[in-house]
């Protein structure tokens, strides 16, 4: 599955609380008044008695409108200026199949979605909004009996919010890093049920990246649920915790890792425990270079690829200068993962092989195998702060974005916040505009029809 595939998830790919659904459990309560009041007047078969405040087309009569029954039409979209990367659409579907629809009198749920009439985009489409609520982008069209769906805005306006916001912060990234690998590490701020729906965001992000960019950039998640909807494996190397196990010996918690972790698993370290990221990352580099020449020396080639360090992970508290760094005055350039220590450790890396009395034959192959190992820069980064890493060419090779792909953009002053409206209802065999003041429908030639 990839965006723009046409194919859209599977109801059973997202473990729906259908019954919760059904029954309001989720939904703002104001949605659950009005749809068993309109429930409540069919069947006293109350039609509309009231007055016209807006003119009606000639030949309409209103008063024979069953209110109960009136069919509407909804647009949804959303109001991120400039753009949004949209996602979350087939679990707003899923929603709408399962749970549109009336319990009978006996308490038997009967769907209705086969009534209604349901247009959307594809998952990664980018919603452009200027600001004006008049122009605006519809991302989906639901037009059917109303008190059907009424008690459904709550829980799809949420999924399109949130899984909206994923996309669009990590594409916002991406553009910052200039492409530049970004991996997703927001599992551990918000509760764990959300994972699946965060890390589908977060792909549908990267891939729209790739699509506008013609690139092929990597999505990275560190847990399996984040994966679950798009087929994703979560990676990731060790804790903090561990290096603890080894009494911050960094170096031979590596030489364990390498031993013990299956060939794919990029071998990248962690180097801040002892706040000596500069030190640390020379002596695991130095540990596993030794172990992968030995083994090649004995013609062990493909075990000898097990000691490959892929890349070294500083990840400095932002209360502490690492001792590699002479302070300034400026302590909060100084602190944390700073362009200075990335600098510094870039420069240590790439001449640390001079210093291992290294044989004549086996020189070069150190060199490049201290040149190749990355740097992957965690540690408070979000859109801004990669995008002024890059402006200042810090060698960062790899960003890992944790709660900024969760927050709100500072930038535009919104969470991805979605909007549904009423724009038309029914009267007889007409639809007709009912939007509310500064609103109208709109149009949009990507929405696609939902069969």
């Amino acid at each position: 599955m990839s965006v723009f595939d046409r194919r859209r998830i599977p109801e059973g790919s997202f473990r729906l609380d259908a019954e919760g659904l059904r029954r309001s459990h989720y939904t703002d309560k104001y949605f659950a008044n009005v749809a068993n009041i309109l429930r409540a007047l069919t069947e006293e078969g109350y039609t509309f008695r009231g007055g016209n405040p807006r003119p009606l087309p000639g030949g309409l009569d209103s008063h024979s409108l069953s209110v109960g029954d009136c069919e509407a039409e909804m647009q949804v979209f959303t109001r991120r200026t400039p753009f949004s990367i949209v996602a979350g659409t087939d679990k707003a579907i899923a929603i709408l199949k399962e749970c549109t629809g009336y319990f009978a009198p006996a308490g038997r749920f009967v769907k209705t979605f086969g009534r209604m009439e349901v247009q959307a985009v594809q998952d990664g489409f980018k919603a452009e909004f200027a600001g004006d609520p008049e122009r605006i982008v519809p991302v989906m069209k639901i037009r059917g009996r109303y008190r059907d769906f009424a008690i459904l805005e709550t829980p799809i306006l949420g999924v399109l919010s949130r899984c909206t916001r994923m996309a669009t912060n990590t594409y916002l990234c991406l553009e910052a890093s200039g492409g530049k690998p970004v991996l997703q590490f927001g599992a551990r701020f918000d509760a764990h049920e959300v994972q699946a729906m965060d890390g589908y965001g977060y792909w549908v992000g990267v891939q729209r990246y790739n699509l506008d960019r013609g690139r092929q950039v990597e999505a990275f998640i560190s847990t399996d649920a984040q994966g679950e909807w798009w087929g994703g494996v979560g990676s990731g190397t060790v804790a903090h915790a561990y290096i603890a196990c080894f009494l911050s010996d960094i170096g031979e918690g590596m030489l364990a890792f390498a031993r013990h972790m299956p060939p794919e698993t990029k071998r990248i370290a962690l180097v801040d425990f002892n706040n000596d990221c500069v030190g640390d990352s020379v002596r695991a580099a130095r540990g596993m270079f030794q172990r992968f020449i030995s083994l090649k020396e004995e013609g062990r080639d493909e075990e000898a690829e097990r000691f490959i360090l892929f890349g070294v992970r500083p990840d400095t508290a932002g209360n502490l200068v690492d001792i590699a760094l002479q302070p300034t005055d400026n302590f909060a350039e100084d602190s944390g993962t700073s362009p200075r220590l990335v600098f510094a450790l870039r420069k240590a890396l790439d001449n640390a092989y001079e210093n291992w009395n290294v044989p004549e034959k086996w020189l070069e192959v150190a060199k490049q195998y201290c040149r190749n190992i990355r740097i992957v820069g965690t540690g408070g980064f979000g859109p801004e702060r990669i995008r002024r890493f890059e402006e200042l060419g810090v060698p960062v090779d790899i960003y890992g974005v944790g709660s900024a792909l969760l927050s709100w953009c500072s930038r535009c002053g919104t969470s991805n916040d979605f909007t549904a409206d009423v724009v038309r209802v029914k009267i007889g065999r007409r639809w007709v505009d009912m939007a509310k003041i500064g609103r109208k429908p709109c149009d949009n030639p990507e929405l696609e029809p939902v069969t």
